[in-house]
């Protein structure tokens, strides 16, 4: 069985009103929106998810990425991987839109970072879905990022820290 070919995921976030709205026509409310000189950051409870309580999400325009960590319903769950999208992103006072380029990176911290969503990212060249500047914009985030992450040792906080922002992530 081969990928399904989906439309560009396109998300803007209303930081006035604290609002992620989606290309599928659905929108939640932000727990958290903050502009930082980094970039945005953002949490949102996901009540719909049973192992994840929320979502945060850093959007770092600068090198092209989006970054999310799901936190653990259970205290005591090991939380997954976060994973370092590529996403264009656009501007203004205030909103944000992210294009969703179909190819990510996943670090589970203390060990190696991996490529993910390829299958997708592959159906969606082949649908033209994705176009070829877009396709190739994500391929060079994501190979570079990964350079990077694995000269920090798959250490997200290290590799944030060379890119100038002093959070911890993922956050407390």
């Amino acid at each position: 069985m081969g990928a399904v070919i989906t439309p560009q995921l396109v998300d803007i976030v209303d930081t006035l009103t604290a609002e992620r709205s989606y290309s599928s026509g659905s929108s939640r409310h932000l727990r958290t929106c903050q502009v930082e000189s980094w970039g945005l950051r953002m949490e949102y409870p996901t009540p719909e998810d049973p192992f994840a309580d929320s979502e945060v999400t850093w959007l770092l325009p600068d090198v092209g990425l989006r970054l999310t960590h799901q936190r653990p319903r259970s205290r005591h769950a090991r939380g997954g991987p976060s994973v370092l999208t590529a996403v264009r992103v656009q501007r203004d006072s205030r909103t944000w839109r992210t294009t969703d380029l179909l190819l990510g990176l996943a670090v589970p911290g203390g060990t190696s970072a991996r490529i993910v969503r390829s299958e997708e990212f592959a159906a969606a060249i082949a649908g033209q879905v994705l176009r070829p500047g877009d396709a190739d914009l994500a391929l060079r985030t994501i190979h570079r990022t990964l350079e990077e992450v694995s000269r920090h040792r798959h250490d997200l906080g290290a590799w944030l820290l060379a890119h100038g922002v002093y959070d911890p992530w993922p956050p407390v």
